[in-house]
């Protein structure tokens, strides 16, 4: 995993917890739509590579 990812992972999970512990259900769950979209745009490029010629 490059370190722009595993950054981008720990960003949510600070983020993650200060929404939790302030309990900020709005936030939360704009963090988690986005940790979605994210993992599931990195799926999509793993499942489309580009080819090479």
């Amino acid at each position: 995993m490059s370190n722009e990812i595993e950054r981008f992972f720990e960003l949510q999970d600070e983020a993650t917890k200060v929404a939790i512990i302030e309990s900020r259900g709005d936030e939360l769950t704009d963090i988690l739509v986005t940790a979605l979209e994210e993992a599931l745009s990195i799926l999509s490029g793993e499942m489309h590579p580009e080819t090479l010629h």
